[in-house]
């Protein structure tokens, strides 16, 4: 189960503004995190908070391939990122280095920045504890519901090996 407060932002966030070029000459995620949205919100990184939701709209992290973007959301202490469609290499980083995502269209269009949020991945349903409200995504199949809970791709490759 996830709990947390919401960060929002809108369409076309893309792997640029999520970890900017300059940064990518590190891979250590504490260090992408300190730089992770700088170019979109300034105060991000003041203001998030370990276990907090990311929310957006359309389209999310467009742009570069790059595995950074996901890893420095996730080291920056965002526990799900939301949104109404991702950009399907950004969904497959995203999987493959544990941080689970949902497509929802109704709760990202409807959550609020600050909005108090709970998430139950497994069974794709976010309540918003501040509006009252219930949004119900398609859960993640089995298979890679054991990725996310490994932490990603590689620890969950490196358990089945090591059974």
């Amino acid at each position: 189960m996830i709990n947390g407060k919401v960060i929002k932002y809108g369409n076309n966030v893309d792997t640029d503004v999520i970890i900017p070029a300059r940064y990518l000459t590190t891979s250590d995620p504490k260090e992408l995190a300190v730089h992770c949205m700088e170019d979109l919100d300034k105060e991000f990184v003041n203001k998030v908070s370990k276990g907090d939701v990311m929310v957006a709209g359309k389209n999310f992290g467009c742009g570069s391939s790059r595995e950074h973007a996901p890893i420095a959301i996730k080291a920056s202490g965002i526990s799900c990122v939301i949104a109404e469609t991702f950009a399907r290499i950004f969904y497959r980083n995203s999987i493959n280095i544990g941080l689970p995502i949902i497509e929802c269209e109704e709760a990202a269009k409807d959550i609020e920045e600050g909005d108090e949020i709970e998430i139950d991945i497994n069974k794709g349903i976010i309540i918003n504890k501040t509006k009252n409200k219930t949004y119900k995504s398609e859960p993640f199949p089995e298979f890679m519901q054991k990725i996310i809970n490994s932490d990603g791709l590689v620890n969950y490759v490196r358990e089945r090996v090591n059974k």
